[in-house]
């Protein structure tokens, strides 16, 4: 009973907390939602007795990346004027994509995907249960044995993204100043100081 309550807490506020994300007009409001997000719903990994994922989703997600996405908000110097005018030309998209998505959410839960008896079995036929083994060995064995092909592909995805990030902001741009370190390290005494002879009375 006291699980129940609690996957129906951490759930209903895990789903507010995403629609508050997308539809407040505040950015960094919306990231604090996220935030709120991503605790309960390591809330529900807790009770699906995967601590470790949910442990990784506070420290990484909330400890890192929103909290990062939190500090790029609040330094952007964001127009909302010119936000809201741009919304009205991608509501016919974004209706569009909220009607398929919603017909994919009524397809799965008319099809019987949810019944607990068949997932059961599909669970026990695909993975079978390991009593002596705690649940931070389980997963790192199952993904760096079964999965470790795949693992590693979503690894290199992640890597040439961060390498693309990296190349679009450091692009050389006119009138932007860099910091050259090997100009920096071969300047000398000369290159800085210049002695110059001024006249008496003809100075600054």
């Amino acid at each position: 009973m006291i699980e129940a309550l609690a996957f129906y807490l951490f759930a209903g506020i895990t789903v507010f907390s995403g629609f508050m994300v997308i539809s407040s007009k505040n950015p960094v409001h919306s990231v604090l939602f996220l935030i709120l997000a991503f605790f309960n719903s390591a809330g529900l990994f807790v009770l699906l007795g995967a601590e470790f994922l949910a442990m990784i989703l506070v420290v990484v997600y909330v400890g890192a990346v929103a909290v990062l996405f939190l500090f790029v908000v609040m330094m952007l110097d964001i127009n909302f004027t010119e936000l809201r005018q741009g919304v009205l030309q991608y509501l016919p998209i974004g209706a569009l994509i909220g009607i398929v998505l919603a017909l994919e959410l009524v397809f799965v839960v008319t099809s019987g995907a949810f019944d607990p008896a068949s997932l059961g079995a599909a669970v026990q036929h695909a993975t079978p249960a390991v009593n002596d083994v705690n649940n931070t060995d389980a997963l790192g064995r199952l993904i760096y044995t079964d999965y470790i092909y795949v693992f590693q592909a979503a690894g290199l995805v992640l890597f040439v993204a961060m390498v693309g990030a990296i190349v679009l902001t450091h692009r050389r741009r006119a009138g932007v100043k860099r910091q050259d370190i090997g100009e920096q390290l071969a300047r000398t005494a000369g290159d800085a100081i210049e002695v110059k002879s001024v006249e008496s009375g003809k100075g600054i």
